[in-house]
């Protein structure tokens, strides 16, 4: 064998020997996406010598890093001085964006850089979804390979909050804090600590200890849904309270992750559990208990000096404990019933010539304020606090509808935005039967992140005033911290995108993919998290054809319409189902021949409306808007458990009259009308309808029925026409007039308020 020979094979194994190795790496998935990510080639690689650099200007998120490291990798990490293998901070004093930063990643180094420890941050939660999801499972032992990036990210909106109540059901300080360490993994700021209702005190107040023996507990809760008939309770002492320690401990561990806690005492309104406890600040003085159902009670503080000098005092420990600039101060959903019989109440608004009981409880808010704002800090409203005159210093949060946002940004108030029809997460959010029990509603992922917190109404410069917007999670029927996770996850990583992510740079298809991605990373946290997207949906296009979808890509759907459940060789779905005849439905997504999520149902009956032309003289509420008055003759029923699904449109106070003309004269035996009534809901169905036929030669035959009260939550009106012995009539027309119940009355939920109309399906055959 020459030498040459020996030469050259020592060479090429030299070569092959040096050669990198196969290295995988995950693309980027990060949420909320960050304002620009460039994708360069090569990686970081971090081993056992990887060390962090600080320049001593980001202390808390350094620390946050390496102890999120130390634990993950099961090693101690050095902290100095290093320009490679290293992951270092520098302060850069041309961000001026005081929540932004850059981080570039290369062979030699890590690069993060900010002016202040919140953008820092920031970027520490990147850095961490950059690694693979395995980390969040302390395991490897073996280098860690990062992509080569460079990005540079900001915040859209300074406010980015989620909510949460424990007052209907309490969730200890260990949830509270899985809570909030998954805000922080999303760049969200602000947490709202509903911390006092009707149905339980949740936090401690040492001057006023029958709030932690009497408030923090009630004696049954109510079992199933508040509609259900009849309602069922479980006779179970329930309750509970945070310590002032519980409460001091959860704002350190927030402070460290650059979260902002926001407590809210409820007034004057949702004040019964206090009542409860302390009679005299109620305005009958009689004894009740703690709430043991959902809803708003007529029980509200009496606007007497009692009742002022205990509200103050409140604050007083709650502002001692709690840094927040802002204190929520509820102001929402207070019955003035027992105010216009009070004579302490009557008394006062002769006094201060106020005009009547809504000035009143401006006049209470704006006491209550000018109190906080002596002590440095501002108040936060529910909208409510708009009527009578708003409080000169005071932030809305606007959350029936976007009104009260238009109103307080107009006269120059700070908004926050969390309106019931996109950040209400306690709403259904799939119209799958076998969903939790909500509240109600129907708040899907895509409608979330499709949320525009900016009302269009305002002026570029009133538009300043839209802090940001808010995830909502009130807990009448979340009874456990895994059911929290249920309904937050993954609608909070929407509201994320929306808080964090610049509008031109959202994109729903690319938010999807990488959803899908983050359900690995929400396994290893152990988040409860709703999985939807494997979920078929479909709708019946202007074509009379039904179409199928799912939102994931590189799946297949797969279809029966014989009843049977669709499998692997099922009929494959590729255009658009002709609907000609009642049709079943069933689908369900596939990969692989795999079954990846729930079979899809849909009935469809076919009946004479089918295709004709609609119109309905009012737009449906914007938050229930159905598929439109097509949809009141589509052939698909809505849900007979929810009223926000894609077929029943919801209108508010609002008399409607729905026109129906046919393509040719048609005969008519019989109609069939479905109202929702839900009055736990303000949901009431009408009283009466009237119905209006127009004949084949234009005359027009009338009717009026009443509709009975009842209790079932769906009405069903099945209205059969005369028909003479000796002719068969054709129809042209029909004209349906449904004029709303009204004002709901004393004693009932949403008192004083319009109540709502639900419509769904016109049957017409």
């Amino acid at each position: 064998m020459s030498a040459r020979f020996l030469i050259l094979c020592s060479l090429i194994l030299t070569l092959l020997s040096c050669r990198e190795p196969d290295i995988k790496l995950s693309s980027p998935s990060i949420i909320p996406a960050p304002q620009s990510l460039l994708v360069k080639p090569g990686y970081f690689t971090m081993d056992p010598s990887t060390v962090i650099s600080n320049a001593d200007d980001f202390t808390h998120s350094v620390d946050f890093l390496k102890s999120f490291l130390e634990v993950k990798t099961n090693r101690s990490w050095e902290t100095k001085y290093a320009t490679e293998n290293v992951i270092l901070f520098e302060y850069d004093a041309s961000i001026t964006a005081a929540e932004a930063y850059t981080l570039e990643s290369n062979a030699q180094q890590i690069l993060i850089k900010a002016s202040t420890d919140a953008g820092a941050f920031y970027a520490v939660q990147t850095l961490i979804q950059l690694l693979p999801f395995e980390l969040e499972k302390p395991v490897p032992t073996h280098p860690i390979h990062l992509p080569a990036v460079s990005i540079k990210d900001q915040p859209r909106f300074s406010y980015r909050g989620m909510h949460l109540d424990v007052s209907r059901h309490l969730f200890d300080v260990e949830f509270i804090k899985k809570y909030i360490d998954a805000m922080a993994m999303l760049k969200m700021n602000s947490f709202h600590w509903h911390l006092t209702d009707d149905q339980g005190w949740r936090i401690e107040i040492k001057k006023y200890p029958k709030l932690q023996e009497i408030a923090a507990y009630r004696d049954s809760t109510l079992i199933g849904h508040y509609n259900d008939s009849p309602r069922l309770y479980a006779d179970k002492k329930y309750g509970g309270f945070y310590t002032q320690e519980d409460v001091r401990e959860v704002i350190a561990f927030a402070k460290a992750r650059h979260i902002n806690i926001i407590p809210e005492i409820e007034m004057p309104g949702h004040a019964q559990a206090a009542i409860a406890a302390y009679p005299e600040l109620g305005c009958t003085g009689k004894e009740i208990g703690v709430a043991t159902e959902w809803g708003v009670f007529e029980d509200i503080y009496c606007p007497s000096e009692a009742t002022f000098i205990f509200l103050e005092n409140v604050l007083d420990e709650v502002m001692e404990l709690f840094p927040s600039s802002y204190i929520h101060i509820g102001g929402d959903e207070a019955p003035k019933t027992q105010w216009k019989t009070s004579a302490i109440a009557q008394q006062v608004i002769q006094e201060n010539g106020l005009k009547d009981e809504a000035e009143l409880q401006s006049y209470f808010i704006q006491r209550m304020e000018k109190y906080v704002n002596s002590k440095g800090r501002n108040i936060i409203g529910w909208d409510e606090i708009l009527e009578g005159g708003l409080a000169p210093n005071a932030t809305v949060m606007s959350w029936r509808g976007t009104t009260g946002a238009v109103e307080a940004a107009k006269a120059g108030h700070d908004v926050i935005m969390t309106p019931t029809s996109h950040s209400y997460f306690d709403y259904y959010q799939s119209e799958s039967d076998d969903e939790p029990t909500a509240i109600g509603g129907f708040l899907p992922l895509e409608k979330v992140y499709h949320f525009q917190p900016i009302p269009k109404e305002l002026t570029a410069e009133e538009a300043k005033h839209i802090l940001g917007p808010q995830g909502n999670i009130w807990t009448e029927y979340i009874t456990t911290g895994d059911q929290v996770e249920y309904m937050a996850f993954p609608r909070m990583l929407a509201m994320s995108e929306v808080a964090w992510t610049a509008a031109e740079n959202k994109d729903y298809a690319s938010f999807i993919n990488r959803v899908e991605y983050f359900h690995k990373k929400m396994d290893a946290l152990d988040i409860n998290y709703a999985n939807h997207l494997y979920e078929v949906s479909g709708f019946l296009n202007d074509q009379q054809q039904y179409e199928l979808s799912t939102t994931t890509l590189g799946k297949e759907i797969r279809y029966t319409t014989d009843g049977t459940q669709p499998t692997a060789s099922s009929k494959l779905y590729q255009q658009a189902l002709p609907f000609t005849e009642n049709l079943y439905l069933n689908a369900a997504v596939f990969k692989d021949g795999e079954l990846l999520g729930k079979v899809f149902t849909q009935e469809m009956l076919f009946h004479k409306g089918i295709g004709a032309i609609i119109t309905v003289d009012k737009e449906p509420h914007k938050s229930y808007p159905g598929s439109g008055a097509a949809g009141l003759i589509n052939g698909i029923k809505g849900s007979d458990s929810r009223y926000g699904d894609s077929e029943w449109l919801g209108f508010w106070g609002d008399d409607i009259e729905i026109k129906i003309t046919f393509k040719e004269p048609i005969e008519i035996n019989e109609i069939e009308l479905r109202f929702y009534n839900a009055p736990g809901q303000w949901i009431y169905a009408p009283k009466e309808f009237e119905l209006f036929f127009t004949l084949e030669l234009g005359d027009t035959v009338y009717d009026r029925r009443e509709i009975k009260e009842s209790e079932n939550n769906i009405i069903e009106i099945n209205y059969k026409l005369y028909k003479p012995k000796s002719i068969t009539p054709k129809y042209t027309k029909l004209k349906i007039k449904i004029p709303n119940y009204g004002i709901i009355p004393d004693g009932k939920q949403g008192a004083g308020n319009k109540a709502w109309t639900f419509i769904d399906e016109i049957i017409i055959n």
